[in-house]
């Protein structure tokens, strides 16, 4: 659950820190006031994209930063650990995410204090919030989002992630046979370029890194001269001068062994002095036979530039480093065996897709299967659950097309086949007696379309108690009766899940266990956001608020004290 947010320095918003309970929180205040800034910021916090523009005028960094507890799990361990955040093992694991922005554009995200990509935010974001905006209803026709809805009710995570990785593989191995059939078409072309280019790096024969080294020793070779100079000075200083480094350092030697005659002490030292006299001693053999290895000679340089020239040709041309030309002589080389032995290659790609188009359809069977299942299952919770929200005679419908038996076999056809299984899934619906079900995008109305999302998407994660769940106006289009069914349907659900929620609804506002006015103030000069918890007092203001609009009524507030009474 969301325990903390802070945001400072965002659009209109100076500083606010807001501690949230469990339970229903809900988000209040005129239009305009502010409450989409709180909803934008907890996406930020997911990983959702923010820019730079949000920050306060006048201002150059901007921060958001929430305190997130989620229930600990192998799954949630092996997130954090990927960005390389260890956790202790307890029941719950306390997550920190920091967004900060620079006026700059140079945005940086932090998770538990490390730094952190946005891919990875957005991994971790999954455990702590789900957002439902007021664009969503749009998702909610898409039919994709139905596959991803019932997959989520079934729990077939594990499953999509099996089948995803068979499916990969089988991709992998159709990608061959298509290489595989692309070189044959052009197969006595492609024989004599393929072997061009192999012959041509072969003749260099070049090796990886063998361009660095070369660079080096030509360096050397150009200004050996001035090596030879700067050897013979540290020679010199080293080991042959009178004053040399190693023979000052065998006197001082000297010196403090007879110290340490009467103080111990300096026993240490002189084992100090011993260990830095070889030290020099090896550096300086090391520098005079480096000082006689030294040698122009104009054929090596020769023969390194005439080297360099050819490495530099085939770099052009293979692709602009030693490894990359390495790698294409590799991969010319199996495009060369493929197909010289086309026909045995051919066959065995095929004996491969034969038995990953297997194992493939095994695992999506089975999940066909658990799908259909599970969607008379979600039909009727569904359906259940439409009735607690002024919609008693809606009808609900899941279904699921796939291909037949023959079509699923057929080798040529991998083109239904995908990483989430063959199956198309799709919602019916129709909200009246008599009226036969139709696809969701052809008969929801507006309000009707607020509460059925509502519905879905509660019953669809009815397996992630522990996340938070965000409304952004989820209520919007309706009102009294049905306002007050969406209400009750969203305090039920945050008996088992912190919710947020942001409402005009007087009647879903009357349910909050703890209830947050968004308001702009001004001084005259300037505007800002604060946000703030509601006491009783304040709260039946606020409802009678929203009941009247400014000009609040006594009959306004004692219907606001009735409602907050009969929620209790």
């Amino acid at each position: 659950m969301l325990s903390l947010l802070k945001i400072k320095n965002i659009a209109l918003i100076d500083e606010i820190a807001i501690e949230f309970a469990r339970g229903l929180n809900l988000l209040t205040g005129e239009t305009g006031s502010g409450k989409s800034i709180i909803v934008d910021s907890l996406g930020a916090l997911t990983g959702e994209r923010i820019s730079s523009d949000l920050i306060k005028e006048g201002e150059t960094t901007a921060q958001i930063e929430g305190l997130f507890n989620v229930l600990n799990s192998a799954l949630v361990r092996e997130t954090l650990a990927e960005g390389g955040i260890e956790v202790d093992n307890t029941e719950e694991v306390d997550i920190i995410v920091r967004r900060e922005l620079a006026a700059g554009g140079r945005n940086r995200i932090f998770v538990n204090n490390q730094l952190a990509t946005q891919v990875f935010l957005k991994k971790i974001g999954a455990f702590l919030v789900d957002i439902h905006g007021q664009g969503e209803q749009a998702t909610l026709f898409n039919t994709a989002t139905h596959l991803e809805m019932l997959d989520k009710f079934a729990n077939l995570q594990n499953e999509r992630e099996n089948l995803a990785k068979k499916y990969r593989a089988l991709a992998e191995i159709q990608r061959e046979i298509n290489n595989l059939r692309d070189d044959e078409a052009q197969k006595l072309q492609l024989l004599d370029i393929l072997q061009f280019q192999v012959d041509d790096i072969k003749k260099v024969n070049p090796q990886t890194g063998e361009d660095e080294s070369l660079d080096e020793e030509k360096r050397r070779l150009n200004n050996v001269e001035k090596l030879s100079t700067l050897s013979e000075e540290a020679y010199a200083l080293l080991y042959e001068n009178q004053e040399a480094t190693v023979a000052t350092l065998e006197k001082a030697a000297r010196k403090v062994t007879e110290l340490a005659e009467y103080e111990s002490a300096f026993q240490d030292y002189f084992e100090g002095l011993q260990t830095a006299q070889a030290v020099l001693e090896d550096l300086a053999i090391s520098v005079r036979d480096f000082r006689n290895r030294l040698e122009f000679s104009p054929e090596r340089l020769e023969e390194i530039e005439n080297r360099l020239a050819e490495i530099s040709r085939l770099k052009r041309k293979y692709g602009g480093t030693l490894e990359t030309v390495v790698q294409h002589l590799f991969e010319s080389e199996e495009r060369l065996k493929n197909i010289e032995t086309f026909e045995e290659r051919k066959e065995e790609l095929q004996k491969k897709l034969v038995f990953a188009r297997a194992e493939y359809l095994k695992i999506a069977s089975e999940i066909h299967e658990k799908r259909t299942k599970a969607a008379r299952k979600f039909e009727k919770e569904v359906e259940t659950n439409l009735k607690t929200v002024a919609l008693e005679k809606a009808r609900f419908e899941v279904r699921i097309d796939a291909p037949d038996e023959k079509d699923l076999h057929n080798e040529t056809n991998i083109k239904r086949l995908t990483a989430k299984g063959f199956d198309t899934v799709e919602f019916y619906f129709s909200a009246n007696v008599g009226e036969s079900v139709k696809p969701l995008a052809k008969v929801a109305s507006g309000g009707e379309a607020s509460r059925l999302m509502l519905i879905l998407k509660t019953t669809a994660k009815s397996n992630e108690a522990e996340k938070s769940v965000v409304f952004d106006e989820i209520d919007a289009g309706i009102g009294g009766r049905v306002a007050e069914a969406v209400g009750l349907k969203l305090k039920e659900l945050s008996s088992s899940q912190q919710v947020l929620c942001v409402t005009h609804q007087p009647q879903v506002a009357s349910l909050a266990d703890q209830h947050y006015l968004v308001e702009k103030e001004t001084d005259g000069k300037k505007t800002k956001v604060g946000m703030r918890v509601l006491n009783e007092n304040e709260k039946v203001e606020e409802i009678a608020r929203m009941l009247t609009g400014k000009q609040i009524t006594e009959t306004a507030r004692r219907h606001a004290k009735e409602m907050l009474s009969t929620a209790r």
